[in-house]
């Protein structure tokens, strides 16, 4: 099928390396098409492993049983705080699971089940998988010998009972949930009952030898304190004897005499502060003069003794008053000379001596009553100065007495509580509940729980898909080659002139049985095509394969069209490309399309096109070196009338390129151009010669054959960008080998390639009915 358009000029060859930044989606989803085959192969062996896994893998059983960390079960018999909350209950439960994991439980428990003398338990069956990493230790000598005596039996258990154990914390709660797995479902169901007894059995021994030694100790304890506080009590009455700080209703007999002259000191205060007020008020009375005292004076009332002077004044007063009235009645009547009224004023006067007299006793007597209150109060403070200093000098003892009633108090305060403690503990010693509960008992387990079968086949399904994608991946990222037409224009910015299907399909085997019964083919070897290689486009004109050499001439006729003869070069980079072929076929449709065709076997150090003929006796460098002429050693198809120039190799030539390119073949070629409308040439590979490119000056253009997903793009990329001058001459490329059916995947979405079935209709692939092969004859 043939792809392109042709250009109206020759144009160089310009790489076109760029590439999108962003992921396309299109060529994802046509690299997953192409690589699905690989990825459902892997996934079918991933099938097969997981299933051959769970063939030769023995079944394990697990049983497992809660228990519940619950300190309200002693309750009733202890004084338990609140329990733990946050951190501390948690770090409280990994304690406890790291106690179901110790080794001490679980020796416990092998001593119980016995499990030490228990071959099944002790060697049991082993997946492919472990017996592997067995084998490999045991040769490698990383496993030790097992011993047969009872502590290395009982070690074993110990480690294989600790390797299928597993203990963890149910969520946040106090729950811990154990289980153990093994190949017997009721070995498994009675190691986890007698693990949860164990626990339960070691939880109640833990907590008898703790209180037992903490009553051991306490007893110890206890008698010291005792000891201790008595001493201190001891101490501290000998030293409240040995200072006098004799204490009376839990004060010092000195505080309390200091209290009571301070309360004295207090009143006998009071007392001089009033007898001295009484005694400057009657001073007062007195240093005014007896008239003023008489007249003016208020004497209060007074209680005792005093108080009796004070009423005798205010008697004679009055008494003193009422004269005094009656003598100046009298007077303003009779006069001031009236008898009565100077008796009057004489007892007036008789009076006021006498009030006088009386104040000035008074007033005496309540000086004396001052100086005896102040000589009491005097005395008192006297009394209390002394007390204070006394008190002063015992003040380091009283500290001292005070270090030692506290640390008397505090020793007594410590025997207290640990006697409390003492009492609790031996309380606590015998309480046979334990601060956990199985709150799920463990039952022989029924269905196997190890290999989960739809897990580990759906996990060989995934791993397997994966390894496909892998893969598929690296196949991608290895894809270095042609595969479609684009890649040809991408990467060289060249034509692409179509695909040939790969030779030795159904269409060549058809052509094939057109060959004569006397034409026999040569096995193929190196560089070699088979006769009947050499005839596809003849046999079947209406294949593909033909189609694609069509759209050759197109691309020659249509670039070419100003030359009369025109010849073209074929070439590939590598060898087995199938250049001979394609170039054979080429040549053998445009001999049967009529047009004068010369196809010239140009690669003079292999000549593979020429092993399939029968060769006469001299070649193309013959007739290059002048000792034959070119149209004497040409053959001659019958059927299409092709003429073919080959190449007889009989020794090695060291100076292949200068025969290819010097005067005589150019000569040759002039001469050919006058005879022919078509000059075939099928030259060598560009890699490791250089015969193509000497040549290149003689060609009107060359086609180049590369092999459908095996020849390199860069390496093509590479010889052209160095051979100018061919690739200047290049009317394109060719995809020669193609696999069709798989064309398609490499395709984009929505080209060509996308829908090449559809074509169908427009080919014969098949071999005309009595189609025969010509014979070769000399021209």
């Amino acid at each position: 099928m043939n792809h392109g358009s042709f250009p109206l000029k020759n144009r160089s060859v310009m790489p076109a390396t760029s590439a999108d930044d962003f992921i396309d989606l299109d060529m994802l989803l046509a690299a997953a098409r192409r690589q699905l085959r690989l990825v459902g192969l892997f996934a079918l062996l991933g099938l097969m492993l997981g299933a051959l896994y769970l063939v030769f893998t023995p079944s394990l059983y697990t049983a497992s049983t809660r228990i519940l960390l619950d300190d309200s079960l002693t309750k009733f018999a202890e004084d338990k705080q609140t329990p733990p909350a946050g951190p501390q209950a948690d770090a409280m439960v990994l304690s406890e699971v790291e106690i179901l994991k110790s080794s001490r439980l679980a020796r416990s428990v092998v001593m119980d089940q016995k499990l030490q003398d228990n071959d099944a338990f002790l060697n049991p069956p082993r997946s492919p998988l472990a017996w592997f990493k067995a084998t490999v230790k045991s040769v490698a000598g990383l496993s030790s010998p097992v011993s047969s005596n009872e502590n290395a039996r009982i070690g074993k258990a110990v480690g294989l009972l600790q390797s299928r154990l597993r203990a963890e914390r149910v969520g946040r709660s106090l729950v811990i949930e154990l289980s153990f797995e093994d190949h017997d479902p009721r070995l498994a169901g009675a190691i986890t009952r007698a693990y949860a007894d164990a626990y339960l059995s070691d939880h109640l021994n833990a907590n008898f030898d703790a209180t037992q030694r903490a009553t051991v100790w306490l007893q110890g304890r206890l008698d010291d304190l005792r000891s201790s506080s008595q001493e201190a009590a001891l101490a501290v009455e000998q030293f409240r004897a040995r200072t006098g700080l004799t204490a009376a209703r839990g004060e010092l007999m000195s505080e309390q005499q200091l209290s009571d002259l301070n309360s004295q000191v207090i009143l006998a205060q009071a007392d001089t502060a009033n007898a001295f007020a009484r005694y400057n008020q009657f001073k007062a009375i007195v240093d005014n003069g007896p008239d003023n005292a008489v007249k003016n004076a208020t004497i209060p009332a007074e209680k005792g003794t005093s108080g009796n002077n004070t009423n005798a004044i205010n008697e004679m007063k009055s008494r003193y008053l009422s004269i005094s009235k009656r003598e100046q009645d009298i007077s303003s009547r009779f006069g001031e000379d009236h008898a009565q009224a100077v008796a009057l004023r004489r007892e007036e006067a008789d009076l006021t001596r006498q009030i006088f007299a009386e104040l000035q006793r008074l007033t005496e007597s309540y000086r004396n009553e001052y100086q005896v209150a102040k000589s009491r109060e005097d005395s008192l403070r006297t009394n209390v100065r002394e007390l204070s200093g006394k008190n002063s000098m015992t003040g380091k003892d009283q500290v001292e007495l005070r270090n030692l009633e506290q640390k008397s108090q505090a020793l007594a305060t410590l025997y207290q509580a640990f006697l409390a403690r003492y009492e609790e503990a031996a309380q606590q010693r015998s309480f046979p509940i334990a601060q956990a509960r199985v709150i799920s008992q463990a039952d022989d387990p029924t269905t196997a729980s190890s290999p989960r079968k739809s897990m580990v086949l759906g996990l060989s399904l995934v791993l397997g898909l994966f390894a496909g994608v892998a893969g598929g991946a690296v196949q991608e990222f290895r894809e270095r080659f042609f595969r479609t037409g684009d890649d040809v224009r991408d990467s060289l910015d060249l034509n692409f002139l179509g695909y040939l299907p790969r030779v030795g399909n159904r269409l060549v085997e058809t052509a094939g049985k057109a060959a004569t019964n006397g034409e026999k083919a040569r096995q193929p070897g190196p560089e070699t095509v088979t006769p009947r290689m050499l005839r596809v486009a003849i046999n079947a004109p209406s294949s593909s394969f033909a189609e694609t050499l069509r759209n050759v001439k197109l691309a020659a006729d249509v670039v070419l069209h100003h030359s009369p003869c025109k010849v073209i070069g074929f070439v590939s980079v590598l060898p087995r490309e199938g250049k001979t072929t394609v170039a054979a076929n080429f040549a053998g449709l445009l001999a049967a399309n009529g047009a004068r065709t010369l196809l010239i076997d140009a690669d003079l150090r292999n000549p593979g096109l020429s092993r399939s003929l029968p060769l006469p006796e001299k070649g193309l460098v013959e007739a290059i070196v002048g000792d034959v002429r070119w149209q004497n050693v040409c053959l001659t198809d019958r059927k299409t009338r092709l003429t073919i120039l080959p190449t007889v190799g009989r020794r090695r030539l060291s100076h292949t390129s200068e025969l290819i390119s010097g005067p005589a073949m150019a000569s040759l070629i002039e001469e050919m151009r006058a005879s022919f409308d078509y000059i075939v040439v099928d030259l060598p590979p560009l890699g490791p010669v250089v015969d193509a490119k000497a040549f290149a000056p003689l060609a009107d253009g060359f086609v180049m054959v590369a092999e459908w997903g095996a020849t390199p793009r860069v390496l093509v990329r590479s010889i052209l960008q160095t051979e100018r001058q061919i690739a200047a001459r290049t009317l394109g490329i060719v995809l020669n080998k193609t696999d069709m059916k798989k064309l398609a995947r490499y395709g984009q979405l929505g080209g060509a390639e996308q829908y090449l079935d559809r074509y169908g209709s427009y080919y014969v692939e098949e071999v005309s009915p009595g189609a025969k092969t010509g014979r070769m004859e000399k021209a």
